[in-house]
């Protein structure tokens, strides 16, 4: 079986969509989605009507967002993430979300042609906050395989 990468990340805006505070990142909320949409590896994101994920409420708070996508692996997310230009919205995240205690990204493998769930994004979102990284849920900074999610897979049964 193959798989791909599955991500998501969480963000809590420091005012409601409609603020002028965070005018600058939802006036590059499409720009930014079509260019993901346009990346090489890119499979799948998040959307609601307005076409983006803002208005999909997953957390208790509801100033939390939440993005999801899928990748066919990390080095695609990887290139978009920090080698396009999302880069320069994301660099500028400061100005309109407040800093999260918890960690707010997971990634996790998924089966060819699967779509994860936002409710199997917030799973792995507190796993990865009560466990730590594991090829269960992960950052950039672990670099798990689908090898090391299968064995894993195999141990945990």
């Amino acid at each position: 079986m193959n798989y791909h990468l599955a991500q998501v990340n969480i963000a809590k805006m420091l005012a409601p969509l409609d603020d002028p505070i965070i005018e600058g990142f939802v006036n590059n909320l499409d720009r930014i989605n079509e260019l993901a949409d346009q990346s090489s590896g890119f499979i799948w994101r998040l959307k609601g009507e307005e076409d983006n994920a803002t208005a999909i409420k997953v957390f208790e708070d509801t100033s939390l967002i939440i993005n999801m996508s899928v990748w066919k692996d990390l080095e695609s997310l990887f290139n978009f993430t920090y080698n396009s230009n999302h880069i320069e919205v994301f660099k500028r995240r400061k100005d309109w979300f407040s800093k999260i205690k918890m960690l707010h990204m997971a990634f996790w493998f998924v089966p060819v042609g699967y779509i994860p769930s936002p409710v199997e994004a917030k799973e792995r979102l507190n796993y990865i906050n009560k466990f730590g990284e594991t090829p269960f849920a992960f950052t950039f900074k672990s670099k798990f395989t689908v090898s090391d999610f299968l064995d894993y897979k195999k141990n945990a049964s």
